[in-house]
C-alpha cells in the first residue's frame, strides 16, 4: 500500500490560518465557512448540519460499510458572567481549562451586532505595588479572574454605555509560532492540528487521483469541547469512526512526539479492539513512526457518536501535544506521520465485510479467543 506525499506547507499554513480565526464553541460560523473553502478548492463535497457541523465526502467503490474520520473545529475560550461595579468582566469558562493559563491572555469580547472590543484577562489583585505577595497568595481560579477593557471603563454605567452584556463570548489570542526546529506553538492547536492534518491527508488523496474502496466522510464537529462531539453528525452507514484530536506529552504518557499515536484507551473506556490493531499494523507495515498510549481524564469525538446510541467500531488518533489545553506545542512531523496514517487507512478495505450489515453475521463475526489447558491462547 503506498504512501502519498503530505504538503506539509500546505499543513502549516492551513493550521496558522485556522488558529487566527477565533472559534470558541458557539462562535464557530466563521471558520466552519472557512473550511468549507477549502472542501470547495479540494474538489470535496460536502454539507452542513443545522448548527454548522461539517460533513465531507470522499467517494469509493462502494458506499457501505462506509467509514468517517472526526475532528473538532471548536476551541476553548470565555463567557462574560458578570458586569462588575470596577467597570470590569466576570468570566467563566467555555470548556474545561485551568484559569492559570487565561491570566494575562489578550482576548476579544464579541458583542452584540458584530460589535468586538478589545482587553486582558487579569487577576483581580495584579498589581504587586498595590498588593505586594497577596498576588501570589490568592487562588488560582476563574472567580478571581477580570477582563480589562481596552476603553474608558470605570463603572456599570460604562459597561452599558459599551453595550457589554451577560452572555457575550470571549476569544484568546492564540499568538501562534512556528520554529526553525519544526515545533508549532499556539493556543488551539487542540483540535485545528488534527483539522490542518486530515485535510492534508485529503489533498494527497485527491491529487493523487486515488479511488478509495469505500466511501469515507471527513466530519468537523464544532461543540466537542463541551462533550457533545460527533453525537448529531454521523450518516446512518458508517461503520467505522477514527477520530483525530491530541495524544498528551507527560510524565507517565507513552505518546510520540514526532509520530502518531494510537490510544488504546480513554476516559469512556477501550477503543475497538479490531480497528485498533488494523491502525497499528498499518504503521508498522508502513514504516510510520507510531506508539500506543493511554488517556485516563480524556475523550474525543468518538466518545460521543457511541454516548449517542450508534452501534460503531471506534479508534483515536493523536498528534503529540505538549501542555494541553494551555499553550500548546507540537512538531510538524507529529502531524506528517498522522497525515500519512490517515492516506493508508483511506486505502484499506473495510475492517470486516460483515458491517455492512446492522447485525452481525455468526459466520463472519471475528472469533473468539480461549484459553487451553497450559493456558495457552487458541482460537475457534
Amino acid at each position: 500500500m503506498p504512501l502519498y506525499p503530505i504538503d506539509l506547507d500546505y499543513v502549516k499554513n492551513l493550521l496558522n490560518e485556522l488558529l487566527n480565526i477565533p472559534s470558541p464553541t458557539g462562535l464557530t460560523d466563521t471558520v466552519v465557512n472557512r473550511v468549507c473553502e477549502e472542501l470547495n478548492a479540494l474538489g470535496i463535497s460536502h454539507e452542513l448540519t443545522r448548527k454548522g457541523a461539517i460533513r465531507a465526502n470522499l467517494k469509493g467503490k462502494q458506499e457501505s460499510p462506509d467509514r468517517a474520520i472526526v475532528a473538532h473545529l471548536d476551541t476553548l475560550g470565555a463567557m462574560v458572567k458578570n458586569l462588575k461595579s470596577n467597570g470590569r468582566l466576570e468570566i467563566v469558562p467555555i470548556g474545561t481549562w485551568s484559569s492559570r493559563f487565561a491570566e494575562g491572555g489578550r482576548v476579544t469580547i464579541f458583542c452584540d451586532e458584530d460589535r468586538q472590543l478589545r482587553g486582558t484577562v487579569l487577576p483581580c489583585k495584579s498589581s504587586g505595588h498595590t498588593f505586594n505577595e497577596e498576588i501570589d497568595t490568592q487562588p488560582i481560579s476563574w472567580e478571581n479572574l477580570e477582563v480589562r477593557i481596552d476603553s474608558i471603563c470605570n463603572d456599570r454605567m460604562d459597561l452599558d454605555r459599551l453595550q457589554v452584556n451577560v452572555g457575550d463570548c470571549i476569544a484568546f489570542d492564540p499568538n501562534p509560532e512556528i520554529t526553525e526546529s519544526g515545533y508549532f506553538v499556539s493556543r488551539y492547536l487542540d483540535d485545528k492540528a488534527g483539522v490542518a492534518a486530515i485535510l492534508g491527508a485529503a489533498k494527497a488523496v485527491t491529487e493523487a487521483g486515488l479511488t478509495l474502496p469505500v466511501d469515507c466522510h471527513l466530519l468537523f464537529t464544532i461543540s466537542e469541547e463541551v462533550g457533545v462531539g460527533a453525537s448529531h453528525v454521523l450518516h446512518g452507514d458508517v461503520a467505522e469512526l477514527v477520530s483525530v484530536d491530541n495524544g498528551t506529552l507527560a510524565e507517565g504518557q507513552n505518546t510520540s512526539e514526532l509520530g502518531v499515536t494510537i490510544a488504546m484507551q480513554d476516559s469512556s473506556g477501550p477503543f475497538d479492539r479490531h480497528l485498533t490493531k488494523k491502525l497499528i499494523q498499518l504503521c508498522a507495515e508502513n514504516g510510520v513512526v507510531h506508539s500506543r498510549d493511554v488517556f485516563k481524564y480524556y475523550r474525543s469525538d468518538a466518545a460521543s457518536a457511541m454516548e449517542a446510541g450508534n452501534d460503531i467500531r471506534t479508534a483515536l488518533l493523536g498528534f503529540g501535544l505538549d501542555a494541553s489545553h494551555g499553550y500548546e506545542r507540537v512538531h510538524l512531523k507529529s502531524l506528517e506521520a498522522l497525515a500519512n496514517l490517515l492516506v493508508l487507512y483511506l486505502q484499506s478495505p473495510p475492517t470486516f465485510k460483515s458491517d455492512r450489515y446492522l447485525l452481525a453475521v455468526p459466520e463472519e463475526f471475528p472469533k473468539r479467543i480461549q484459553l487451553d489447558d497450559r493456558g495457552d491462547k487458541t482460537f475457534s
